[in-house]
């Protein structure tokens, strides 16, 4: 295997690119977000029961989730472009069925393909950014608007799913992907020129995308019933344990196989694999609390819609202080575990002050500084998270590496829903059960003091999984310091241990 120096010339259009891949990137994050708001609207336009609502965000998600490595892997195959374009106009098709919907089955089903789609162009983007941005410099800043978005669209969307339930109607939070598909699709069309010779023309794995979209379906799932059904459940436990045999078997399979879905190299290196691991443990954290302030601005507070859309602006404006102010100027200067590890404890610390959440704390003096803490913390954390989960890769395997990290925050983002949520349930019930006296009082007060000493009780354990996450980043991950130079896909042994300046062998594998 020889090796030569990698001479090409940068994309001048890929800042215009970015602009479309970053619109593209926002709507499926803000997705993720904006039907919950306005499910409560949908649930009674159609008939939907109490039983069957989880499947508008569960249908979503076991899509998504489970079929994001085979999206990678089509993307390496087909070419990172087309994989986009076609999953954008996807998108938009589906969502336009969403806002049509006439019965709870046309909406689920719509959910689900919403999820496919989802599942091609999400991880075509981020692998178009790793292979467009070779400039360590350039990389910094395009991955630093890149993670802003990643971090802060699904506060984004609770804040236009707000707008748009109370000002419109709740077909509209479908509807407005439309316009956001077609503007990123036309502008991938034209602009967007993706590199020669980076894609995988091997055959597909059929059994690793069989495997690895069941077991992955199976775990998502496992998580989402555990939130209604409870962890004792005979079909929660059976999901669990098939989940385990399916991804084990997957992992097999993979080491094994000529042309494998997902090539073990890809996690098996320590900087990618703890940036997955970490980034899916942050999420868990974030997701937990989007839903907890939700409910505790609208329920305990009685805020609008509207209000609590708004409510959560000091979150995205610290995302995106924290990622394109600080996590770009500082990725080319000092290690990424120098920025994720103190990233992911200043969130820790933003959370902790939510531990003393009280059915009347002061919105300015605790809500908002808390989540200023949380945003900086995350946008620092996520900016060289995003870049570094796609560095060192052979080009024919960036598709996959991305699809990688969004299967971290799909997968952490359903246990993190469900399993705080389940904790905060419980929290909930034991104190109700310990202060029947004050129910018999007042049942109202009884019921608000529980559910926020619910949610008091599962944010101390987002803490904890935060102080994980950051110790995980300061442990696994060792890559040094970037240059400002040329960054290419590398050399395709993904090994940058003991390196210092890891980013300056511009070579790839012939």
């Amino acid at each position: 295997m020889s090796k030569t120096a990698d001479i090409r010339l940068p994309d001048p259009s890929r800042w215009k690119a970015l602009a479309f891949i970053a619109l593209a990137q926002l709507m499926v994050v803000l997705d993720a977000t904006i039907v919950n708001i306005a499910l409560p609207h949908a649930q009674t336009a159609l008939g939907i029961s109490d039983a069957n609502k989880q499947w508008v965000i569960t249908a979503y998600a076991l899509a998504f989730g489970g079929l994001l490595l085979f999206g990678g892997r089509i993307a390496d195959l087909w070419g990172r472009k087309r994989t986009f374009v076609v999953g954008l106009i996807g998108f938009a098709l589906a969502s336009a069925l969403g806002g049509a919907a006439q019965n709870q089955g046309m909406l689920f089903g719509s959910r689900a393909l919403q999820g496919v789609f989802g599942a091609l162009l999400a991880p075509a983007a981020l692998s178009l950014l790793a292979v467009m941005f070779t400039d360590a410099r350039e990389r910094a800043k395009a991955f630093g608007i890149y993670g802003a978005i990643a971090g802060g669209g699904g506060a984004v969307g609770l804040i236009l799913g707000g707008f748009l339930t109370q000002t419109l109607n709740w077909r509209w939070t479908f509807f407005v992907n439309i316009p956001f598909a077609i503007i990123a699709a036309a502008g991938a069309y034209f602009v967007i020129r993706e590199p020669s010779g980076s894609r995988n023309r091997a055959s597909l794995d059929i059994p690793g995308v069989v495997l690895s979209a069941l077991g992955l379906v199976s775990l998502v799932y496992g998580f989402t019933r555990a939130e209604s059904a409870g962890w004792s459940d005979g079909l929660t436990i059976g999901m669990f344990v098939a989940s385990g045999v399916l991804l084990l078997s997957f992992a097999l399979t993979e080491s094994r196989v000529k042309s494998p879905l997902l090539p073990l190299r890809v996690v098996l290196d320590r900087n990618r694999g703890g940036v997955y691991l970490s980034l899916g443990l942050a999420v868990i954290a974030m997701f937990g609390l989007f839903l907890f302030l939700t409910y505790y601005l609208q329920v305990v507070r009685g805020y609008s819609p509207i209000r609590t859309g708004f409510a959560f602006l000091p979150m995205i404006a610290g995302m995106i202080t924290g990622s394109t102010q600080i996590g770009a100027r500082l990725m080319t200067r000092v290690p990424a575990r120098k920025l994720m590890g103190p990233g992911f404890l200043v969130a820790a610390v933003g959370m902790l002050l939510l531990t003393q959440l009280e059915i009347g704390s002061s919105y300015a003096g605790l809500i908002l500084p808390a989540q200023l803490l949380l945003g900086l913390g995350m946008g620092t954390a996520f900016m060289p998270a995003m870049s570094l989960a796609t560095h060192g890769v052979e080009p024919r395997d960036s598709g996959v590496a991305s699809a990688m990290v969004n299967t971290s925050q799909q997968v952490g983002g359903a246990i993190g829903t469900a399993l705080l949520n389940t904790i905060a349930a419980s929290a909930a019930t034991a104190y109700a059960s310990s202060h029947a006296a004050l129910g018999a009082k007042n049942p109202e007060l009884l019921k608000l003091q529980s559910m926020v000493h619910g949610f008091t009780g599962a944010i101390w354990w987002a803490v904890g999984i935060l102080v994980v996450a950051s110790a995980i980043a300061v442990t696994f991950i060792n890559a040094g310091r970037p240059s400002a130079g040329p960054v290419s896909g590398g050399s395709g042994s993904g090994d940058t241990e003991g390196v210092e300046d890891e980013f300056k062998i511009p070579v790839v594998a012939h």
